[in-house]
C-alpha cells in the first residue's frame, strides 16, 4: 500500500506545476474535501475498468468492450501489471458496454468450492449475483445486463435468460472468481475447462441476430487517480456522469455526489467544454486527494482502525456509507465482500515489519486456523511492489489451493525462510532470498464464517532465531 502512495505523490508532484487552472473558483477545504471523497469512487473506477479493456500491460485486460478475457492459469512470480495477485483463484473479466445493446452471458457449472460472480459499473458499488456460498454454481446460469440507457431494450424477459440485471451505469464489469481445485489434478482440469465456456453474447446475438453496430468509443484520458485529479477531473467526471444512473430520491450519496459535482459545473447530460477554463483549482485538488488518501491508507494498514470497516466494503448501492466506500476505493478497486472474502494482514510479535534478512514462522493450532467455510490462503509479496517473491519452486502462497500440510494434531506452521528448514513440509515453506527487502504476508480467507470472525484473531509473524 506505501508504494500506491508514493507513486501517487510522485505522480502528483511530477505534474501538479502545469496543472493550475487560468480561472477557478474558491472551495473552502471542506468542500474541497467533500468534492474529492464523493468523486473518488467514480475516478478509480474510471481508471480501473479502462485499464481492464485497453491496458496492453495488463495480463488480464480484454482487449477490447464486450469481451472476455480467459486465465491461461494460475499467476505466478511474472505477473507485474497488478499489486498482490493471488494465486489462489482465477480471474474470468468480461467487460460490458451497454449503450447500444443488452449483454447476456452464460456460465456454466463448476466443480469447485468457491466460485464468486461479482458486478459494478462506473460508480463502485458491488453485487454478487451468484455465488457457491449460495448455493449457485450446480447448474449453468444465463444472466442479461443492461443499464437505463441500454438503446432498445429495457428490461422484459427473454427466453433463455435467468437473471436480469439493471447495471448503474453504462459500462461495467462482470467478474468471475474460480478457485481452481489446483491440488486435486481431475478437478483443476475440469475447472479450467469449464472456464472456457463462458460466453459473452450481444442480447442480438444472443436471439440469432446479427450484432448491432456500436458508437465510437470516445473516452477521456484514462491513467491513474493521481494524474486524473490533476489534470482532467473534471472531464473524467463529467464523461462518467453522463453514463451513470443517479436516484437522488432514493439514495442519499446520489443525493450528495450531484450537489458536490454541481458546485463544479458537472451535471448528467452536460457536454464538457474544454475551451472553458476550468471550475477548480486542479493543483489544490491533486494535494489534498493526496494528503486525504494517505491518510485512508494509514486507516488500512492499521488493523484497529480497519476492523470496523471490513463487514462493510464492496456492497451494493443503497447499503454502502461515504466512508467505506472512499476507502475501498482508495485502497483497492473491486474487491470482495465480507459474506465472499476477507483479507487480514498478517503483523509481527515485534511489531517491526518483515524483511528477508530474516526467517520468520507463523504457527497456528487447529482452534487457531482461519474459521474459512470454503478456504484459506497465506500470500507472501515484496512490501514496496506488491510482487510475488521469484523463487525456482515456484511457491507464493500456503493454503488448500497452492499446498499445505497441516501436523498430527490438525495445526500448521508456516515458515518464511531462505534455505527450507529441516523437517518442514515444501507445502509449508514460503522461499526468499536473503537480502534486504520488506515483504508482507496477506491471508486471504474464501466464505469466511462471520460470526466466528468476530472473535477470530490474525496469527502473527515470528523471527526464527
Amino acid at each position: 500500500m506505501q508504494s500506491l502512495l508514493n507513486a501517487f505523490i510522485m505522480v502528483s508532484a511530477s505534474i501538479l506545476l502545469a496543472a493550475s487552472p487560468l480561472k477557478a473558483n474558491t472551495l473552502s477545504e471542506a468542500d474541497l474535501q467533500n468534492l474529492i471523497k464523493r468523486s473518488t469512487q467514480y475516478v478509480a473506477l474510471f481508471n480501473t475498468l479502462n485499464n481492464f479493456v485497453i491496458d496492453k500491460k495488463n495480463p488480464l485486460a480484454t482487449g477490447g468492450w464486450n469481451k472476455t478475457e480467459y486465465p491461461k492459469g494460475l499467476a505466478n512470480a511474472s505477473v507485474r501489471a497488478l499489486p498482490r495477485p493471488n494465486n489462489d483463484t482465477l480471474y474470468v473479466i468480461s467487460m460490458l458496454d451497454l449503450r447500444n445493446d443488452a449483454v447476456v452471458i452464460e456460465y456454466p457449472a463448476f466443480q469447485s468450492k468457491f466460485v464468486s460472480l461479482e458486478v459494478s459499473a462506473l460508480d463502485h458499488y458491488v453485487d454478487i449475483p451468484l455465488a457457491t456460498s449460495a448455493g449457485d454454481f450446480k447448474k449453468p446460469a444465463t444472466i442479461l445486463f443492461y443499464s437505463a440507457r441500454t438503446d432498445g431494450y429495457s428490461g422484459e424477459p427473454v427466453q433463455g435468460v435467468d437473471q436480469i440485471i439493471e447495471m448503474s451505469g453504462d459500462y461495467g464489469i462482470s467478474f468471475l472468481r474460480v478457485m481452481p481445485q489446483a491440488n486435486d489434478p481431475k478437478k483443476f482440469k475440469s475447472n479450467m475447462a469449464q472456464i472456457q465456456k463462458v460466453t459473452l453474447k450481444t442480447l442480438a446475438e444472443f436471439q440469432g441476430h446479427k450484432a448491432k453496430p456500436v458508437d465510437p468509443y470516445d473516452i477521456p484520458q484514462y491513467s491513474n487517480d493521481a494524474t486524473t485529479f490533476a489534470t482532467n477531473y473534471l472531464e473524467v467526471m463529467q464523461w462518467v456522469f453522463n453514463h451513470t444512473t443517479f436516484d437522488p430520491d432514493k439514495y442519499e450519496m446520489d443525493k450528495q455526489a450531484l450537489a458536490a459535482l454541481s458546485r463544479v459545473g458537472v451535471k448528467p447530460g452536460k457536454n464538457f467544454a474544454a475551451s472553458v477554463p476550468p471550475s477548480v483549482d486542479y493543483k489544490r485538488l491533486a494535494a489534498e486527494a493526496a494528503k486525504m488518501f494517505a491518510t485512508e491508507l494509514k486507516i488500512w494498514n492499521t488493523p484497529k482502525e480497519a476492523a470496523p470497516f471490513l463487514t462493510k466494503l464492496f456492497l451494493p448501492k443503497g447499503q454502502m456509507t461515504i466512508d467505506a466506500m472512499f476507502l475501498q476505493s482508495v485502497v483497492g478497486p473491486l474487491g470482495q465482500p465480507a459474506s465472499q472474502a476477507m483479507y487480514p494482514g498478517i503483523t509481527t510479535t515485534d511489531g517491526k515489519p518483515m524483511n528477508a534478512l530474516n526467517d520468520y514462522v507463523i504457527k497456528m493450532t487447529k482452534d487457531q486456523l482461519p474459521p474459512a467455510i470454503a478456504f484459506w490462503s497465506a500470500t507472501l509479496y515484496d512490501t514496496k511492489h506488491g510482487y510475488f517473491i521469484p523463487n525456482k519452486e515456484n511457491k507464493y502462497s500456503v493454503g488448500e489451493n497452492a499446498g499445505m500440510q497441516l501436523d498430527a494434531d490438525g495445526g500448521i506452521a508456516i515458515y518464511i525462510a531462505a534455505e527450507q528448514p529441516e523437517g518442514v513440509p515444501a507445502e509449508n515453506w514460503l522461499p526468499i532470498k536473503r537480502e534486504d527487502l520488506g515483504i508482507d504476508l496477506i491471508m486471504r480467507i474464501y466464505q469466511p464464517d462471520l460470526e466466528k470472525m468476530k472473535t477470530w484473531k490474525a496469527p502473527k509473524a515470528e523471527i526464527v532465531k
